[in-house]
């Protein structure tokens, strides 16, 4: 669980979290250097629940992917079997991720998207109509060029086999922002790996700003084309 300046989320995103009752649940906070004390906040969580929450402190903001890459790797080094990754904004329901572990160890998928885009998923009443059909253009987007075949191409909440993100060299990956969760599913899907989805329904923070910026835009709409002319980025 990357954060920044999230202080008022994440308290309540790691109850939801220990409140699913699910074993051996570890939560790993990966903050990077937040000046509104977020990571302070994740210290207290790891100092009254010493056996759930852990804490990986970095010490600059590079990027949603760079912070996804730390925490994935950190969790299979440290002997995970899945890793789950999710947002602390509260955006992503806690409560659908035992549905989606049922899915990955129930088929052989070896990810399980939280999807907007299935039947019976759904995005914030909150989103106004441009909001909506840019997400589903970037969905069109994406498919139409890398030939996913899942309905929810850039979702960035994720159930993961351990296999899997060693199979496709999670560490190395090169590409950032939201446009990371593009190149996850791409290496999935060229090593022959099914790719499951869920449906979810995508809630609106309510706490704190988003991080989406004209940068991390332009370089999702990039990384299709690099992708599908060099392999890897």
């Amino acid at each position: 669980m990357p954060t920044y300046n999230e202080r008022e989320n994440l308290p309540v995103a790691v109850e939801r979290l220990t409140a699913l009752g699910i074993p051996d649940l570890h939560v790993l906070v990966v903050d990077d250097n937040s000046p509104d004390g977020t990571g302070e906040v994740a210290d207290k969580l790891a100092v009254d629940l010493p056996n759930v929450v852990g804490v990986l402190h970095r010490t600059e903001k590079d990027g949603l992917g760079r912070a996804y890459i730390a925490g994935i790797t950190k969790a299979l080094d440290e002997g995970a079997d899945v890793v789950i990754q999710m947002d602390a904004d509260l955006s992503h329901p806690a409560e659908v991720i035992p549905d989606m572990l049922a899915k990955l160890t129930g088929t052989d998928a070896g990810v399980v998207l939280g999807s907007r885009y299935v039947p019976g998923g759904s995005v914030a009443s909150e989103w106004k109509w441009y909001r909506k059909a840019l997400s589903a253009w970037a969905n069109f987007y994406v498919n139409m060029i890398l030939r996913l075949g899942v309905k929810d191409a850039t979702a960035g909440f994720k159930a993961w086999k351990a296999d899997t993100l060693r199979a496709i060299d999670v560490a190395s990956i090169k590409s950032n922002g939201y446009s990371f969760q593009v190149e996850m599913n791409y290496r999935t899907v060229k090593q022959g790996i099914q790719i499951a989805e869920v449906p979810i329904r995508f809630e609106e923070r309510t706490k704190g700003a988003s991080k989406m910026s004209l940068k991390v835009q332009l370089e999702s709409a990039a990384m299709p084309w690099k992708l599908l002319f060099g392999g890897k980025v």
